[in-house]
């Protein structure tokens, strides 16, 4: 498991059972970060010991269809949706007994923690996300974006077709490296870094995740009914209050600036840019990271929780 610990831990929560890696003492002052997709675990390995000395409890989850974190009823709807993904935090969280904590991440795992930020703030300590107000609004969806960024949405749109469900299953590692290489053109990973996560992909769960995911965010299926209460609540885009450090990539092939997100921030609030950064930034830029984790808990006031 590379820098991760050779020890996988589980615990379950209302759908799931979840693979997770924790590290730093168990009294530690909590943070959890979640990956994004096509993504796992392995993009905070080199944010660990930064955190872990000082002070931190760092959790770091599978996502839903991803590694060994599994459904536990096969009748649970394999949903993507963004009320899924907070609520998956938010039960980990209580299933792990932790009252309070830094949440962080980017992408599906940064909407995680936006949500769970926006909706339980008293359970956050601090936020750090990447691409800033991660929330979806499901109702504008239809709305077109700039050329340039509905060609970078290809996948997205391929997602919405059988054809493009036949791809995933078939080309899972294919289309997640392709999209490594779009999204973060100045990022050289190697193809050891790549395979190391390419296989938390062959979760038996994952396309069906993947695929709804791309497809409710679109109002194009129905969502998970045990979430619909959270997702009526995401439709307001209700602001978030916790100190938060939003940060963007300057080279992010996929996702544009969101330095105009920052009304959405009601509490403190510090935007970054990371320099020569794409999309996947903690694992491109692991001490800068790591570093606004540890800014961002200071920002609120700093101490054990």
């Amino acid at each position: 498991m590379g820098k991760l610990s050779d020890h996988l831990k589980t615990t379950n929560t209302d759908q799931l059972e979840v693979g997770y890696y924790e590290h730093g003492s168990a009294d530690g002052w909590p943070c959890i970060l979640n990956h994004g997709f096509p993504y796992d675990v392995h993009c905070y390995d080199d944010c660990i010991a930064p955190l872990t000395a000082q002070g931190a409890r760092v959790i770091v989850p599978y996502l839903r269809g991803y590694g060994p974190t599994r459904f536990l009823n096969e009748e649970t709807l394999r949903s993507g949706e963004q009320a899924a993904l907070g609520n998956d935090l938010l039960q980990l969280m209580n299933s792990l007994n932790i009252d309070k904590a830094v949440v962080g991440g980017f992408d599906w795992g940064g909407r995680a923690a936006c949500v769970v930020s926006a909706l339980w703030p008293e359970r956050v300590q601090a936020l750090v996300t990447g691409n800033s107000y991660n929330i979806q609004n499901i109702a504008a969806s239809a709305e077109p974006a700039s050329p340039e960024e509905e060609s970078a949405y290809w996948y997205q749109y391929y997602f919405h077709s059988e054809r493009g469900r036949n791809g995933l299953t078939d080309n899972r590692a294919g289309i997640a490296k392709l999209l490594w290489q779009q999204w973060s053109r100045t990022w050289h990973f190697t193809e050891q870094t790549f395979q190391q996560s390419a296989t938390a992909l062959d979760n038996p769960d994952f396309v069906d995740v993947v695929i709804h995911s791309y497809r409710h965010r679109y109002a194009l299926v129905a969502g998970d009914p045990a979430v619909r209460g959270i997702e009526e609540k995401l439709q307001a885009q209700p602001e978030i209050s916790v100190p938060t450090i939003a940060i963007d990539g300057a080279v992010n092939g996929v996702s544009p600036m969101t330095a105009h997100h920052a009304a959405k921030f009601t509490g403190a609030y510090e935007y970054r840019v990371f320099d020569n950064a794409g999309h996947n930034l903690p694992q491109e830029k692991p001490d800068e990271w790591a570093q606004s984790v540890l800014d961002a808990r200071a920002m609120a006031g700093g101490g054990n929780i």
